[in-house]
């Protein structure tokens, strides 16, 4: 077993943790470079939606699993992306370079005014407030005329970055790969600036973070804003994958779909929207092989994808709240500590550090 002793505030803010972390990051990332190399183009695509819903992920982590702000919208925040992208591309000839960072900027403005005007609320209402934002930015985008393309929708130009077309599959992984590296980096360096610090602090005690003189409503509307614009980015990279995108493709399913991914992955950990972004990927094609074996009226009825992501989320709420992170952290200490290990030692404890109650 190997244990960390940190001897300087400089070890809690590197990037970080050790050597042998930084050398598993660069190990993973080698070999997601040496994949078009032994993969085929569906591999590849299917690891390019991996990494874009990964991104969108680590948009709904920083509101959801670091500042604690449950939120049903992250849905809306794509759709804003993707149509804010492709109607610069499409309409206005901005360049691909320029328009993918514009369109999750816009996306970040309409966070930052839905978080300041949300963030007083809390809970339940919270989670009902950013659920009416879905519904109504899906209902706006479908009423927006020739402009957004209405309930038609609208064809996404291809890729072109400085003049090399992005048209096979190899090109697109990349591009979306260097774009995922660059959104786990933004997220380590926030957990260890002050921003960050705030946001875990108000996760864990509000009442108690205010005490200490953090700008509370401040940094909630900044956790919006940073939430959308990740979930911009990858609304952009998303309308590029689909090659045409309409009001349907960003509804409540997909809102449901987003939050599933970081409380099966493991809220509150980057690690939980990476495990997340492979589970809510892959589970489609697990659901059509589980449909083969149930009866035809059970397999063709509409509600029954929506009803399996119901069943799964709940299912993780209540018997694994850690999530796919949570399960792979108690393997982890199980062989570290073998044979001395006990059960106890995950054992959900109550905390009288939660000033919340005093609400």
């Amino acid at each position: 077993m190997r244990v960390l002793f940190r001897k300087s505030y400089k070890q809690d803010i590197r990037l970080f943790r050790d050597r042998t972390q930084a050398f598993w990051y660069l190990l993973f990332l080698c070999i997601a470079l040496a994949a078009p190399l032994f993969l085929d183009g569906y591999f590849l695509d299917e690891l390019s939606f991996v990494y874009i819903y990964a991104i969108a992920g680590l948009g709904l982590m920083i509101l959801t699993g670091f500042s604690g702000q449950v939120s049903f919208g992250q849905a809306a925040f794509v759709a804003i992306g993707a149509y804010a992208h492709t109607i610069l591309l499409s309409r206005y000839g901005v360049p691909w370079i320029l328009s993918l960072p514009l369109a999750a900027l816009i996306t970040g403005l309409v966070g930052l005014a839905i978080g300041r005007i949300c963030g007083r609320m809390h809970g339940l209402y919270l989670a009902i407030a950013t659920l009416s934002i879905a519904i109504v930015t899906e209902r706006l985008i479908g009423g927006g005329g020739d402009f957004t393309g209405g309930h038609r929708g609208l064809p996404v130009p291809g890729i072109d970055i400085f003049g090399i077309a992005i048209d096979q599959s190899w090109k697109t992984y990349l591009l979306n790969l260097a774009l995922f590296v660059g959104a786990i980096l933004m997220t380590r360096n926030l957990l260890r600036t002050r921003s960050g610090r705030a946001l875990i602090a108000i996760r864990d005690s509000e009442v108690s973070a205010r005490s200490l003189g953090t700008n509370v409503a401040f940094y909630k509307a900044y956790a919006f804003f940073l939430s959308a614009v990740f979930a911009g980015l990858a609304g952009g990279l998303l309308a590029h994958a689909f090659y045409y995108i309409t009001p349907e493709t960003f509804g409540m399913g997909e809102s449901i779909r987003l939050l599933l991914m970081i409380v099966v992955g493991g809220i509150g950990t980057i690690y939980g929207a990476i495990f997340g972004a492979f589970f809510i990927v892959l589970l489609p094609t697990v659901l059509s092989w589980v449909k083969v074996l149930l009866p035809g009226a059970i397999a063709t009825s509409g509600g029954f994808d929506s009803l399996a992501f119901g069943m799964i989320l709940l299912g993780f709420i209540l018997f694994e709240p850690d999530g796919l992170y949570g399960r792979w952290v108690k393997i982890h200490h199980y062989f570290n500590v073998f044979p001395m290990y006990k059960r106890r030692s995950f054992q959900r404890q109550k905390t009288f550090l939660k000033t919340e109650r005093l609400k």
